[in-house]
């Protein structure tokens, strides 16, 4: 009988060893599997041309990303349809943290102008916003207009005949052009281009008369190419050289709007990924050196976690959605889309 009970009791007992070591193992490689995201390199997707500021950002990113994620970037530019080209790509990647991208408001903006392929609201998970993004209306420096009143003054005597271009229909640059002109009751031609960096050429030869773009391009002004007449904004800029710039509300044409730009993963990234990349992300964005970059091209950081970026989303939705639809943008974008 005691023999019995002496087997019985190993028998138990070595049960229960090989239960705990197997937990522990599946705890360890659990913990393997959280550590070793991740493996390869992050693709990174521009749904712009290359040397606009969404370019930039991205590649001003990449210099710190081994530093914070212990994986390269590789910057990939998918510019083109207003930049839905390259949101479509971020949203129909496998959702495992190996595919991000650059977001700007034309995430919100497209689905109001009609059917989009994906609902990118609900189709994209937001990781981190990164910047404020203003717009400035820029003309060449032999132009006779030093302000937006002598540009307004100018294209009533002469309608139709200025043309503005942008990074794409119904992006927040082309949306600042149409609100312009709606505002001060001009009629403007708009020509939508694959990105800033394309709308810049085409102004620098001539080949329109004024662009609607973010402050990446303030080198420009430095070198008395372009001229600066105004800033969408509700107050005027801090960065140097563009400081004395008066807003759009200074001149008396009544619009402040405030754009940003952030970084989003397809819908479904798992949590223990998006934890690590919202986490890295965070790092790199609020890096004093990530910073300087931005100030230095005119950019503010404005950091949000995941959770504090996807409630501007939804506030930004609804405030974006009641503003076009009032005015009278998003039907006029629509028809000019068809």
């Amino acid at each position: 009988m005691n023999s019995k009970w002496i087997l019985y009791v190993g028998i138990t007992s070595l049960l229960v060893l090989i239960s705990i070591l197997g937990g522990c193992n599946k705890a360890t490689n659990e913990n393997m599997a959280e550590v070793k995201y991740p493996v390869k390199p992050i693709t990174v997707i521009v749904p712009f041309a290359a040397g606009g500021g969404n370019d930039i950002i991205a590649r001003t990113l990449e210099k710190t990303a081994i530093q914070h994620l212990g994986q390269p970037f590789v910057i990939v530019n998918k510019p083109g349809g207003a930049s839905t080209i390259g949101m479509n790509e971020i949203a129909r990647a496998q959702p495992d943290g190996y595919t991000i991208g650059i977001i700007g408001m034309s995430a919100i903006l497209q689905p109001l102008y009609g059917q989009t392929r994906y609902h990118y609201p609900s189709a994209l998970e937001p990781l981190v916003k990164v910047v404020s993004t203003p717009i400035i209306v820029m003309v060449l420096s032999n132009q006779p207009w030093k302000n937006l009143n002598e540009l307004i003054e100018y294209a009533k005597q002469h309608p139709g005949e200025l043309k503005f271009g942008h990074s794409g229909l119904g992006t927040s640059r082309h949306i600042t052009g149409e609100l312009f002109a709606k505002e001060a009751g001009i009629n403007i031609v708009q020509v939508p281009f694959k990105g800033e960096s394309e709308a810049l050429a085409a102004l620098l030869g001539g080949h329109i008369q004024l662009i609607f773009a973010d402050p990446a391009i303030k080198e420009h002004v430095a070198s008395g190419a372009v001229r600066v007449l105004g800033v969408a904004e509700s107050k005027r800029l801090s960065i140097p050289g563009l400081d004395n710039i008066p807003t759009f509300q200074e001149q008396g044409v009544n619009i402040a709007l405030n754009f940003w730009t952030g970084i989003a993963a397809p819908k479904g990234i798992p949590y223990t990924e998006k934890t690590k990349l919202a986490a890295g992300l965070k790092e790199m964005v609020n890096d004093p050196e990530f910073k300087k970059s931005m100030a230095d091209i005119g950019m503010s950081v404005e950091y949000l976690g995941p959770d504090e970026f996807s409630d501007q989303w939804i506030a930004d939705n609804r405030n974006f959605a009641n503003t076009v639809k009032e005015t009278g943008i998003a039907e006029l974008i629509t028809s000019q889309k068809n």
